[in-house]
């Protein structure tokens, strides 16, 4: 039996997605953060060492890391898929297969290390503190957005959003993995402000994944995608 150990508000979600598209039948165990520090349990160390999520257990096999996870359930469980789902795997050696191959490195490679630095450095100066030194923390942590990662993000949202106006999707005119990973990046970009900069291609591209009644059936039984800050 195919397992699923999901962290409330986090990367795994876009795993329960791709199951409910393919119709994978699937256990859910859920793992609550710790309320003051907002980390994994130790509970998921039991599961992987690393104690972190997604990672999924299938039979004798325990598969972790987004982009692993998602490869393995394509080729395991996808290689049926009709309709809009037919291509999630593009051909070697077409465009859409280097564009897959790209944007499913991006998205943990690329994006995410200045959206987790965002979100730490709005989170520290919130921190308990001793009362004069939240001056400084707020004032340091506002300098390294302002010079370092906001540009980062916009130079960022620019990208996917010229990449955007030319594509449906991340790897061309079909859903492909791609998105699956791309998703839960671009839920965190959009909900931190996209560096300031516009991002209406972005915004409809996450509109349409979160009108397919499979994301909503994921959302309903993994919870809220993005951490309230």
């Amino acid at each position: 039996m195919l397992i699923v150990h999901h962290l409330e508000t986090s990367r795994s979600q876009r795993i329960l997605w791709l199951l409910e598209e393919l119709g994978v039948p699937y256990e859910l165990r859920v793992y609550k953060r710790n309320p003051a520090t907002r980390l994994a349990p130790a509970e998921l160390k039991k599961v992987h060492p690393l104690g972190k999520s997604p990672v999924v257990t299938d039979g004798g096999e325990t598969i972790a890391e987004s982009g692993a996870i998602i490869e393995y359930l394509v080729e395991r469980y996808g290689a049926e898929a009709q309709g809009d789902l037919a291509h999630l795997q593009p051909g070697p050696g077409t465009p859409e297969f280097r564009q897959c191959r790209y944007w499913m490195h991006y998205a943990e490679g690329s994006l995410m290390n200045w959206l987790v630095m965002k979100l730490v450095f709005v989170t520290i100066p919130k921190q308990p503190m001793p009362f004069f030194a939240r001056p400084v923390a707020r004032a340091l942590c506002g300098s390294v957005q302002q010079k370092l990662i906001d540009p980062n993000l916009k130079a960022a949202t620019e990208f996917m959003e010229d990449h955007l106006s030319r594509h449906r999707w991340f790897a061309g005119p079909n859903l492909t993995m791609a998105d699956f990973q791309m998703s839960f990046a671009v839920e965190a970009l959009l909900s931190r402000s996209a560096g300031d900069a516009p991002a209406p291609r972005l915004e409809d591209y996450l509109a349409r994944i979160r009108s397919r009644p499979a994301y909503q059936r994921a959302e309903q039984k993994g919870g809220p995608v993005i951490m309230a800050s």
